[in-house]
């Protein structure tokens, strides 16, 4: 006999999608929090054809002040850079980086979460004390001495935040997945001769997706502040201008020059905000006792 997983008892099955998504579009958190986010990913696209020069090159005078020349509408820094240059241009570093970094952290997270919540025994039992062993060392501590060893690039940051933050995820998928693999729609898959691998895969993965999605918004959150910080420590990728490092080259200037720390920190500022009201909306809709 065949079937698909069309095919499955919908009772086993956790609170309407279609629910959540009604939920999240009539949260204004949801709509400002979007809003926010599609204006920085729109000036980061748009960044090469409205910034064509490099943000590190000299363009003109330094420390122009905002609107004082129209030419540079946010001003210049201490080199002579183009602010709204590097604001833009620093939109898609810092991007990259927490997209990049919550992706591995998912693809990581997921996997060993998964085997762990689905196999239990020694499988589980393994797989856990290795989770635990890494988040015993903090993830910022983690990522210096990954990115100090490795040549400091947006690859290489990237790579190592999401090294040092997947084990948030697998324990959150691991919960999931030993609360819904004995539910009844996983006992009819089984019935019907499925193969591990289609069951956790699936048939509960995608159950189990709801409070993983909320959390991704916090893992890009997470990884823009320590891609910043990491920039403003001076080990950040010397080849790209990024928001963290613009404030680190205006920390001499905080009394007499105050926007050059201020913008980019206003940026890291509305991005984050961004990300958590989209997850904070998330959360809310997703929210199991808010299905009914």
């Amino acid at each position: 006999m065949h079937a698909n997983s069309s095919s499955l008892p919908a009772a086993g099955r956790p609170h309407s999608r279609q629910g959540a998504l009604r939920r999240l579009l009539a949260n204004p958190a949801a709509a400002m929090g979007a809003i926010l986010l599609l204006l920085i990913l729109l000036a980061a696209a748009t960044a090469p054809w409205f910034f064509p020069h490099d943000p590190l090159d000299m363009v003109g005078p330094p420390i122009l002040w905002p609107g004082q020349d129209p030419e540079f509408w946010l001003g210049t820094d201490t080199m002579g850079r183009d602010i709204a240059s590097g604001l833009a241009h620093g939109a898609r570093v810092s991007l990259t980086v927490g997209v990049t970094a919550a992706l591995l952290s998912l693809a990581i997270g997921i996997a060993v979460g998964a085997a762990a919540g689905y196999a239990g025994g020694w499988t589980d039992a393994v797989l856990m004390r290795i989770t635990e062993l890494l988040q015993t060392i903090p993830s910022f501590l983690l990522v210096v001495v990954i990115v100090a060893i490795g040549r400091p690039s947006v690859a290489v940051i990237a790579l190592s935040i999401g090294a040092a933050s997947w084990p948030v995820v697998a324990r959150l998928v691991r919960a999931e997945f030993r609360a819904l693999r004995e539910a009844e729609f996983v006992q009819a898959a089984r019935s019907i001769g499925f193969s591990h691998f289609r069951i956790a895969f699936l048939e509960i993965l995608p159950n189990a997706l709801p409070p993983v999605i909320v959390t991704t918004s916090v893992l890009v959150a997470n990884a823009i502040l320590i891609e910043s910080a990491l920039s403003f420590m001076n080990m950040g990728d010397p080849n790209a201008v990024s928001w963290g490092s613009m404030i680190g080259d205006a920390r001499e200037m905080l009394r007499t020059a105050w926007y050059l720390a201020a913008l980019p920190g206003l940026s890291i500022v509305l991005t984050v905000l961004s990300l958590n009201l989209l997850g904070d909306a998330l959360n809310d809709a997703f929210n199991p006792r808010l299905a009914s």
